[in-house]
């Protein structure tokens, strides 16, 4: 499946910054991580660091699947709203996920920092509008719901918000723990660091094609007839995991977004945090390290590669309407424009664990807008899953849920 649209901004920005050999020979390692995207990179920097011996491959370059085309906004939100999701599954397994996502982004710029990443990590607030009076009611009570299980939120009224962010809106949840990236600088921060100072190996251009499971290991076939013997697979292959999988998971989602010129002067409620909406579907907006702006949204259900980029032209054009309603007194150039697929569960949770029908292999499927998040969260889960220590989102994010 083609992820995104040919050009995407975080591409035409940073080149192609490390390039990996293809497999040419058999292997043998610890574990096998299948994905060199975002997901793939945090799992093998992960369990390289831990002291495992970690071959990691992608079919492509590292970084050009979803990578290259995320928004890269880091929040602690998930996108079903903690009040109902709540009803969904559970008080604890709700809460516990957005707490989890907290926790998250802490870690994420405490990796970072270790690794010296130049990669544009900035902690943000996150500035969540409501778009009209009926969605203000129940921003009201996620509000509430947030602040009653320990999560550190203000709410901002809409004069407020007028007056001190520009922003138009009838009210808002304005949380402190946010971030933003360079996910595919990033996603080859991880990796050089992790083949340079870990058992890290990696190969792009190397395809999984299938595998056989024993007893207490796998082997791993790849299209050239080579073959990779390991203890256990990691597979952070997104969305194209799905036809491997008997069960429906996931629906599959059209985005679009687009870069601006350079702005001199960037608004503060612009810079200092993410931006957000009620509307269906909702808008997105964040800064960029290099001050531009990014506007993001406008989703329809996937259909296909060429339908969702043919609409780039006319989503440019939704999208820049959209900023100017939100922020009347801003106005951007847009620069770069493009498109990607991302994903949306039944309760909009992850998928991470093993699967009944995959021996000796784990699944790390961080679906929805806040997919980073989640694949932080999983670093830890895996990690623990592998060394057979109890952990309690194993069972929130399990498939047959």
């Amino acid at each position: 499946m083609r992820l995104r649209s040919a050009e995407t901004y975080w591409l035409l920005k940073n080149g192609i910054i490390n390039s990996y050999p293809s497999l040419r020979d058999n292997l043998d390692c610890e574990v096998l991580v299948i994905g060199g995207g975002i997901t793939g990179s945090l799992m093998a920097y992960q369990l390289s660091k831990e002291g495992m011996d970690v071959v990691l491959i992608d079919k492509r370059d590292v970084a050009l699947g979803s990578t290259s085309a995320t928004t890269a906004l880091l929040q602690y939100e998930i996108d079903e709203p903690l009040h109902t999701l709540i009803k969904k599954v559970g008080s604890m397994a709700a809460t516990e996920s957005y707490l989890g996502g907290v926790e998250a982004i802490s870690k994420l710029e405490s990796i970072v920092r270790v690794i010296s990443s130049n990669c544009g990590f900035e902690r943000k607030s996150s500035m969540y509008v409501a778009h009209n009076g009926r969605s203000k009611k129940s921003l009201s009570k996620e509000f509430e719901c947030r602040r009653a299980v320990g999560i550190s939120v203000q709410w901002i009224d809409d004069e407020h918000l007028s007056d001190h962010y520009g922003i138009a809106g009838e009210g808002a949840i304005l949380s402190d723990s946010a971030a933003s990236v360079d996910a595919y600088r990033l996603c080859h921060d991880l990796l050089a660091y992790g083949s340079a100072h870990y058992k890290l190996r990696i190969f792009d251009h190397t395809e999984f094609e299938s595998v056989k499971h024993h007893q207490t290991h796998n082997v791993a076939q790849v299209i050239g007839g080579f073959s990779i013997h390991c203890k256990k697979i990691v597979y952070a292959t997104g969305y194209e995991t799905q036809s491997m999988l008997d069960e429906k998971i996931v629906d599959l989602i059209s985005t679009y977004a687009c870069v601006s010129e350079i702005v001199p002067a960037i608004p503060h409620a612009i810079r200092n945090n993410l931006i957000w909406d009620t509307e269906n579907p909702y808008l997105y907006v964040r800064s960029t390290s290099d001050n531009r702006v990014l506007v993001g949204g406008a989703d329809e259900p996937f259909k296909n590669p060429e339908r969702r980029d043919n609409l780039i032209d006319k989503k440019e054009i939704v999208l820049m309407k959209k900023i100017n309603k939100l922020i009347p007194s801003f106005n951007i150039i847009s620069d770069f424009c493009w498109a990607g697929t991302f994903g949306v569960t039944k309760d909009s949770l992850p998928y991470i664990g093993a699967h009944p029908k995959h021996p000796n292999s784990l699944f790390v499927l961080g679906f929805g807008g806040n997919g980073i998040t989640f694949s932080i969260m999983a670093m830890q889960i895996i990690s623990d899953a592998i060394n057979g220590r109890p952990n309690r989102f194993l069972e929130y994010f399990k498939f047959g849920r």
